[in-house]
């Protein structure tokens, strides 16, 4: 059975789709209160207000301490990884070099509230 998306609970969701708009480079697809939807190549990407009760007792710091305990890392294939890691660098997008991903390969980014994400090159293909 495939993977048809993914979903982010997410506390700042106005900065949370900024972030992803610019990494994906489009526009959500739906927008409502509290709820964000991208169409990623045919994958849904959705970002989902955490309820104000609940956020009110959760801290994120700017800039965002990493997750690196999560769970779950979305993966992104990109045509360039390289001048997608450029271009979210001058936006200010905290980029992380790993020793084991070559460049123009793979790369880790930071989204506002501290999830990994990776940008994959279309190139590479797990095995």
């Amino acid at each position: 059975m495939p993977l048809s998306g993914s979903m982010i609970y997410v506390k700042d969701l106005e900065r949370m789709k900024s972030f992803y708009a610019d990494l994906l480079g489009i526009q959500p697809t739906d927008s409502t209160e509290g709820w964000v939807s991208f169409d990623a190549d045919g994958m849904l990407l959705a970002l989902h207000a955490i309820p104000a009760e609940i956020a009110a007792g959760i801290e994120i710091a700017y800039p965002a301490v990493l997750r690196e305990d999560a769970a779950v890392k979305l993966l992104f294939e990109m045509p360039d990884v390289e001048a997608a890691r450029e271009r979210l660098e001058s936006l200010g997008t905290q980029t992380l070099r790993r020793p084991w991903q070559r460049a123009g390969e793979a790369c880790d980014v930071v989204d506002p509230e501290g999830n990994i994400v990776q940008l994959r090159s279309a190139r590479v293909k797990s095995t």
